[in-house]
């Protein structure tokens, strides 16, 4: 362990653990029809209301003794000691020696806490906030003097699953602007997005958004280096090229300036943000130019409602502490190792993916900070899909599957009556479209929970094998009055500091990615070979080998 947090004992440990293995063999028999059977209040019990948000976690296989034991091993864990260590300056990212300081991004301006800190931040942000006003007036031109009318986003990881997600899933809250404004992503490292996109777009009215932490990745400088070759082709290597149509984001000024970004239009990260961690940063501009600016600050208020939820609850109420712990719970002592999300509402079709990274890159590790093996399985496999689409995919191996899995559903529960739905046709027919996908969110969880009980009782005794239901497959659900920027920063939020959670649990580090790195370098080994510069393969695999002269040409399938 680091700095003044003593390593947990192991003794006391050992005892907990040897708690909750004790209430899981209790537990193994049982189903969720006799929990809900033997509590009629179990709904208001296992259920936290924080602002526009509901956290329904009844549907998982616990009680009341199940939620004290988890909330011991946290407390064993020294959880409470390590949140007020993430809310500080501290290098908790041991591997790295950095802070892990995302919180920051949405503090107040005026915070009290860390006012210097606060300052750095709200500097780029008013920054990007100009530009964003700046843009939306139609008063930034390109090379030719045309306002801008499309803006691309060249990046990966981080600097694309967040920016993405969260632009897509507020398009409905998108800002009037004086000429239409879209905003496209592009993070293949292949060509073919940016292929496809610059087929469509004018050089004089398109903005390119370089969002790169290091400035060093081959993935975004390849696309980025692609897009100048192509406005150059249409003006020529005029300096007016670089200064008006490219932006950067970057932890790396220099960089960004020997790459030919004019220094007003590069924007500051600094390296205690994890690119996974950085969409409320100005990695978030694209989110800024689809919301606006206010919309944008009503986004960071929601994150930061969590933060101070998350600092301040109880942890038998505290809604990641419960989402990190139950987690855990199915993952370590259920056997469950697969996890899906399911929102019902198709402007979350990114958000899956968008917690693929966050929590299989943070959590997917298995070294404690100690450098001893973990104890435990750390993150089960996070996956998933728009609910009404993933019923007609994979809802077969939830429910008459061999394989346990748990889930979260995710839905709002107003739409198409919020005020910026008061101008669209057939409202009535939207809304009641709204409502069956509401029916189908409520019903999958049921079946899921409850199998063949939550069926017509005359029906199920008539029913052959193959069309009867086992049920006991825990969710949680989350129902958000309305998907608007703050519900959204809320639910972001929420999930990251689940992870946080979990990763005091396990005791690992969920802020370092070494795993990532390292295909990247064999990756940086490879091309020499494949460009022609290099002709020795003799240290490479026999695999490796037959498939690189299958793509050199020198042999054939």
């Amino acid at each position: 362990m680091i700095g003044k947090i003593q390593p947990y004992s192991v003794e006391n440990l050992s005892t907990v653990i040897d708690g909750l293995k004790a209430l899981k063999n209790q537990f193994e028999a049982k189903h969720l029809t006799e929990l809900f059977a033997e509590d009629p209040q179990r709904f208001l019990k296992f259920s936290v209301t924080l602002g526009p948000l509901v956290f329904d976690f009844s549907k998982h296989r616990v009680d009341e003794k199940i939620i004290q034991a988890l909330v011991q091993w946290a407390n064993t864990q020294d959880l409470a000691p390590w949140i007020k260590r993430l809310f500080s300056c501290e290098k908790i990212n041991c591997t790295e020696q950095r802070a892990a300081m995302h919180w920051a991004l949405r503090l107040p301006k005026n915070d009290q806490q860390h006012p210097k800190i606060a300052e750095q931040v709200h500097q780029q942000l008013d920054r990007m906030f100009a530009l964003v006003n700046k843009i939306h007036a139609g008063q930034y031109r390109g090379a030719t003097g045309e306002a801008i009318q499309d803006v691309v986003n060249i990046g990966v990881g981080g600097s694309d699953l967040g920016p993405l997600m969260v632009s897509h899933a507020l398009s409905d809250f998108k800002k009037t602007t004086s000429k239409p404004l879209n905003t496209h992503f592009v993070s293949t490292i292949d060509g073919s997005q940016l292929s496809d996109l610059l087929h469509q777009l004018r050089p004089e009215t398109t903005l390119f958004i370089i969002s790169s932490k290091s400035f060093g990745t081959i993935d975004t400088l390849s696309n980025a280096q692609t897009a100048r070759l192509w406005l150059e082709k249409s003006f020529g290597q005029d300096s007016k090229i670089l200064k008006h149509h490219f932006i950067g984001v970057s932890t790396k000024p220099e960089k960004m300036t020997a790459w030919g970004i004019a220094p007003e239009n590069q924007f500051l990260l600094w390296d205690w943000v994890g690119g996974r961690y950085s969409l409320w940063s100005c990695i978030g501009l694209p989110i800024a130019l689809t919301v606006g600016v206010e919309g944008f600050k009503q986004f960071l208020a929601g994150a930061q409602a969590i933060d101070q939820h998350f600092q301040t609850a109880s942890f038998a109420k505290n809604i990641p502490v419960l989402m990190g712990l139950l987690g855990a719970w199915n993952n370590n002592f259920l056997d469950i190792q697969t996890h899906a999300v399911l929102p019902y509402d198709g402007r979350l079709k990114y958000f899956a993916a968008y917690l693929q990274q966050l929590e299989m890159e943070s959590n997917g590790k298995s070294i404690q900070r100690n450098g001893e093996k973990v104890q435990f399985d750390t993150c089960p496999i996070i996956w998933g899909e728009v609910g009404p689409n993933a019923q007609h995919a994979f809802y077969q191996l939830l429910h008459q599957g061999t394989q346990s899995v748990s889930s979260d559903f995710i839905a709002p529960v107003h739409r198409y009556k919020a005020k910026q739905f008061t101008y669209v046709d057939n409202a009535d027919a939207l809304i009641e479209q709204h409502h069956l996908a509401l029916s189908n969110c409520l019903a999958q969880s049921r079946l899921l929970a409850f199998g063949n009980q939550a069926l017509d009782p005359s029906e199920v005794s008539t029913l052959p094998e193959y069309q009867k239901y086992a049920g006991n497959q825990p969710s949680s659900t989350i129902l958000l009055q309305e998907l608007n920027p703050y519900s959204l920063g809320m639910l972001i939020a929420m999930y990251e500091h689940k992870v946080f959670v979990q990763s005091v649990l396990w005791n690992i580090n969920p802020f370092d990615q070494w795993g990532v790195e390292k295909g990247k370098e064999i990756a940086n080994q490879l091309l020499p070979i494949l460009n022609g510069e290099q002709t020795d393969v003799s240290s490479l695999d026999a695999s490796t080998q037959g498939l690189i002269q299958i793509l050199m040409g020198k042999n054939h399938v």
